[in-house]
């Protein structure tokens, strides 16, 4: 089949991707910030969403005359599914792969930072304060993973090693799975939230996940349950997480991801003792740019060559097919 030399939008932020010259051996590149992205589009058939919080594709949508393929340097593709994209015929793909392990690595050290109440010792010994405490084991204790894709089932794995008991919550219920035993359906989550002590969100964000944790989902859980956010902030009403904390009817949240990011200085998060946060950073490890540019390569040439993509996302339903995505 003859080569194809497509035009690629590489969308970025501050900094482009690394190493754009390969890019540029195999396409016509043109580098945009969202605030040119609409000016680069016309005649692009290719958009490379490096900027993959950027919401700036809806507004520049209508100058897309010639798109067939976006790829997202990130997971979840939430950002990009407009309601024009989803009804045309352009492709979307992710960077499923990059992220399952040193997201699965961040909530066992979440997990272990709660149970050997780590964060106290680093802040006492910001004082110089020496206070013998009596810690948690972690072997036997129950965790519940929302969201049964890659990134679900590493997390699975790595707490299932660590002799943590794990289940599932997932679109389909089912029993025996290889990496969860028991997966709960989601409409049942208020159900089972209570049973588990540590509770990890790896969902995507989609209308039916979209403020999954609220009031009432928080009154259901244990008071000494801890809530781990790795997917999306708008899994969680942000505003009930850091009442049930102030109150006391959960014991800690490690945050990953917000409904505003950065998160406002303003926010009582910060303050809170039991709450560990990072600037959605769990997946990003040394080398972790280098592995998104070559996937997006090996992509591209699949493309130029007229061959199917890997990681193409069901666009109804937000994920890869036979998966589910976040990050």
């Amino acid at each position: 089949m003859t080569e194809h030399t497509p035009t690629v939008v590489v969308l970025h932020g501050d900094t482009p991707p690394p190493a754009m010259h390969r890019i540029e051996q195999l396409a016509e590149v043109r580098p945009a910030t969202e605030h040119d992205l609409a000016a680069a589009l016309p005649g692009a058939d290719v958009l490379f969403v490096w900027d993959f919080r950027s919401a700036a594709l809806a507004d520049a949508w209508p100058r897309t005359d010639a798109l067939r393929w976006i790829h997202a340097a990130s997971a979840g593709v939430d950002h990009l599914l407009t309601p024009q994209v989803i009804d045309s015929p352009v492709t979307i793909t992710n960077s499923r792969g990059i992220f399952d392990a040193p997201i699965a690595e961040y909530v066992l050290g979440t997990i272990l930072t709660f149970a050997k109440d780590l964060h106290t010792s680093v802040r006492l010994q910001d004082r110089k304060q020496w206070q013998h405490r009596e810690t948690e084991r972690i072997a036997g204790k129950r965790a519940l993973i929302v969201g049964t894709g890659p990134i679900g089932r590493a997390i699975a794995t790595q707490l299932t090693t660590a002799g943590l008991h794990v289940e599932g919550i997932g679109r389909t219920a089912r029993t025996h799975d290889p990496d969860f035993g028991t997966v709960h359906p989601s409409d049942q989550i208020t159900t089972v939230l209570g049973d588990h002590d540590y509770i990890v969100l790896a969902a995507p964000l989609t209308d039916q996940t979209h403020g999954l944790i609220d009031a009432h989902a928080l009154t259901t859980c244990r008071p000494t349950a801890r809530l781990i956010n790795v997917g999306r902030g708008e899994l969680v009403v942000q505003p009930d997480l850091v009442e049930a904390l102030a109150a006391g009817r959960l014991a800690g949240a490690a945050l990953d991801v917000f409904d505003t990011e950065p998160l406002p200085t303003t926010s009582p998060l910060w303050e809170m003792p039991n709450v560990l946060i990072s600037p959605h950073m769990s997946g990003d490890t040394i080398g972790w740019t280098a592995e998104l540019v070559e996937l997006f390569l090996t992509n591209l040439r699949l493309y130029t060559h007229g061959d199917d993509l890997h990681n193409v996302v069901d666009k109804q339903r937000g994920y890869v097919s036979g998966t589910e995505q976040t990050r």
